[in-house]
């Protein structure tokens, strides 16, 4: 007989809801105060989200950001899928456990390792640092990611689907694109929703290989925080939570779609 939740757990499960979310929706409260002072509540206003519009540096930053996680998440994608293609599809060939190794070594090792060696990496091969390195860098942290995300969709695939048609004449490839895709669509969108969210919030791997003229809203914000923190600080971190939660709500509506979609129909009697 299942029975519900005591009393110590909900207020268990109450005070770890808390501990996480309440800084968050604090900011976001403060980000609509009146005060220039962030400490002290002088009323709701939207004028630091104004004042933010005409703030040029924190524009340029915003830009450059989004600009990165766009393309350093869409790479990380593709390589990441046929990363996990190669690992859970294909054969067993010599250097698999090296490869599996060298694709998931960023999952466990400091990143800021990884940002110094490409920050090693950048300056012997002498490139400029800039809006490529960067994106360089998030690809390389993400990609990881992004295969285990998809392999573990592939592991749990039927292959009769893929077999079945196959058998009928279709082409691997075209087997791929029209069977596989399709079916594992959900998981390459919520690991390239991933993908981008770990792009926006990263700092470490930016700081050891940007330049000039590719400053990350991240290195903003931090550069603007060691000096206090600003009203408008609170509004672009109120303005990534809600594009976060954005992307996080139309992945799912996109994936309770595809469910209902690939389920079969009810047998009449």
């Amino acid at each position: 007989m299942r029975r519900g939740l005591s009393s110590f757990n909900l207020a268990a499960l109450a005070l770890g809801l808390a501990f996480l979310y309440l800084p968050i929706v604090i900011l976001v409260i403060y980000s609509f105060n009146a005060s220039r002072l962030v400490s002290i509540w002088g009323g709701w206003s939207t004028r630091w989200y104004v004042e933010l519009l005409t703030d040029q540096g924190m524009r340029d930053a915003a830009w450059a950001t989004l600009r990165i996680a766009l393309v350093s998440a869409t790479a990380a994608t593709v390589l990441g899928t046929l990363a996990a293609i190669a690992l859970a599809r294909g054969r067993r060939f010599r250097g698999r456990l090296l490869f599996a190794g060298l694709v998931y070594a960023p999952l466990v090792m400091p990143e800021v390792i990884t940002g110094l060696a490409l920050l090693l990496l950048f300056v012997a091969i002498e490139v400029d640092r800039g809006f490529w390195t960067i994106t360089i860098a998030h690809t390389t942290l993400t990609m990881c990611f992004v295969t285990v995300v998809v392999e573990a969709r592939l592991l749990s695939f039927d292959m009769s689907l893929e077999e079945a048609a196959m058998d009928l004449g279709c082409p691997p490839l075209r087997t791929f694109l029209t069977v596989t895709s399709p079916l594992i669509a959900p998981a390459i969108a919520s690991s390239w929703v991933l993908a981008f969210t770990l792009s926006l919030d990263d700092l470490v791997l930016a700081s050891f290989t940007t330049g000039p003229g590719a400053t990350t809203l991240p290195i903003r914000i931090y550069s603007e925080v060691r000096l206090g923190v600003k009203p408008e600080i609170n509004a672009v971190c109120t303005i990534l939570i809600a594009i976060v939660a954005i992307g996080i709500v139309a992945t799912s509506l996109f994936g309770k779609r595809s469910q209902r979609r690939d389920a079969p129909a009810p047998l009449g009697i």
